[in-house]
């Protein structure tokens, strides 16, 4: 998809950031500093009045084909819950260099962090693969770390794409509307490693949100940040579902496979779960 003009500006991109980033610690997805966010455009944005101090630096990965493109990312340490009450202390902006192996990186005065998030080498890759693969001008990706979709991580049975699947999907008829390709799963990988970074680019191929084993979650959207925020509260909304369930010995059957095949046939969802 390709956001038409007119274009958002980047006070409404910060302000859309910062929304995105209150709702996840309202629905406890984001405690303390952790979390992180990061935007993508491909439209020229007037950045030096927000953010007139300017370096260089190394890209996580090169990204030739992404010269000119323009990321606002969470800086490293920020809380997420803050971002809307002061958008330039907490988000800095990269503008891709010809021959995509640097950026330039605008910042403010205000700035209350050294670097940008320590997660941005899995979103720059994720990034550039959707945008390279689907054509879109404007991409969001977003890593949380939602109570319920965590805990069900660390159970074993649960470390099972396919069964995470049949269980979550089927407590909400909203849920496999929204997600209709189902939750990716991620085995353990650590924090900000080349593995993550890689399995990241190939389960969101798949998905528009993946469950990062014993960690959190990253969900995307080429429509808007708040919509990759959605897709966190949809499936931490069925984890608790899940959760509730297995605290009362599991007596609920939830939405039947046929029921859930009728709903899709309804709205013309296409997907492969049930």
């Amino acid at each position: 998809m390709m956001l038409s003009e007119p274009y958002p500006e980047l006070d409404d991109m910060l302000t859309m950031m910062g929304e995105a980033g209150r709702h996840l610690a309202d629905i406890e997805a984001s405690e303390g500093a952790a979390g992180n966010i990061s935007v993508c455009m491909r439209w020229p944005i007037e950045l030096r009045t927000r953010f007139p101090v300017t370096d260089e630096i190394e890209l996580p990965q090169p990204v030739p084909e992404m010269a000119g493109a323009t990321f606002l990312v969470s800086g490293s340490g920020r809380r997420l819950r803050e971002i809307i009450d002061e958008p330039a202390a907490n988000i800095a902006c990269i503008v891709v260099n010809e021959g995509g192996r640097t950026g330039k990186l605008y910042t403010s005065y205000l700035r209350r962090f050294e670097r940008i998030t320590s997660e941005f080498n899995s979103h720059l890759a994720v990034h550039y693969d959707q945008m390279l693969t689907s054509g879109t001008n404007f991409h969001a990706v977003i890593h949380a770390q939602p109570v319920y979709l965590t805990y069900l991580s660390h159970i074993p049975r649960y470390q099972d794409e396919a069964y995470i699947n049949t269980h979550l999907l089927r407590w909400q008829p909203e849920t496999i509307i929204n997600l209709p390709e189902g939750i990716g799963f991620i085995p353990f990988r650590l924090p900000s490693s080349p593995e993550l970074m890689a399995a990241n680019v190939e389960c969101l191929q798949r998905h528009r949100i993946v469950i990062w084993a014993k960690h959190g979650v990253m969900a995307r959207s080429d429509v808007s940040v708040k919509r990759a925020a959605d897709r966190v509260e949809y499936a931490e909304t069925a984890a608790h579902y899940e959760y509730l369930n297995l605290t009362v010995g599991e007596i609920g059957e939830g939405l039947s496979a046929e029921e859930l095949r009728a709903i899709c046939h309804v709205f013309n969802v296409q997907q492969s779960i049930f």
